[in-house]
């Protein structure tokens, strides 16, 4: 199981530290072998802490160039950061990515050998419209990303559920993830509102091989009550 914390814009450098530091020791201690991955805001990131892979929240897609507020290839590797999350609904709907720019930010982390979590999902109205035009809408954000790349990880992120404490049943998770998993070969993660209380069921599900946990993540005794979900 892969399960993965998204921290947003939350988290100071030394209470990330601090974090990583007792999520390591806990993952250390366990004799599972799942992939916990941490994904802390630019300001905070660390190299990898044992057991824990620290990934990118954004990047820009270049090394290093005249792109003010941006970070870039130069700057991940100092930090030994070969992990990164791409697509995530907030930066498409609230920061104006387009699909063009997301296909494009893709590819040349594909091409620097990135893990990429890629992230897909739709808002309410599109869930309202029906099964057929969510699916067509879930497939039109896989447009343009190679599928068959290696290092790729999807997480379908249903909009209207991050944040809002909502959830899709069990039943709709299952249905979507069994129809995603015809398109997409990789490990498939569920993300929206996952929290200790729904995390078991959730990952018990077919065709779900992770979670992508935001608010939950910040908690740490949430967070490792989560991953101790994956048994």
């Amino acid at each position: 199981m892969i399960v993965a914390a998204n921290f947003k814009t939350h988290m100071t450098r030394q209470g990330t530290r601090e974090y990583l530091d007792e999520l390591s020791r806990f993952v250390a201690a366990r004799e599972r072998d799942d992939t916990v991955m941490v994904f802390p805001p630019a300001t905070a990131l660390e190299c990898g802490s044992t057991g824990v892979l620290v990934g990118a929240q954004n990047a820009y897609a270049t090394r290093n160039g005249a792109f003010t507020g941006e970070i870039g290839l130069e700057q991940l590797e100092e930090f030994e950061i070969r992990t990164i999350l791409i697509g995530h609904s907030e930066r498409r709907h609230v920061l104006g990515e387009s699909q063009e720019d997301i296909v494009h930010k893709c590819n040349f982390f594909k091409e620097q050998g990135f893990r990429i979590i890629y992230c897909i999902g739709e808002p309410i109205e599109i869930r309202e419209s029906g099964s057929d035009a969510l699916m067509e809408y879930l497939e039109r954000q896989l447009e343009g990303i190679d599928l068959g790349y290696e290092q790729l990880i999807v997480a379908y992120e249903p909009v209207w559920a991050i944040g809002t404490g909502l959830t899709p049943s069990t039943d709709d998770i299952l249905l979507i993830h069994n129809a995603l998993k015809k398109i997409v070969k990789r490990p498939l993660l569920y993300g929206g509102s996952v929290k200790p209380e729904n995390a078991r069921e959730i990952m018990a599900l077919a065709n779900v091989d992770g979670v992508l946990v935001g608010g939950a993540s910040l908690n740490i005794d949430d967070f490792t009550s989560i991953i101790q979900s994956t048994r």
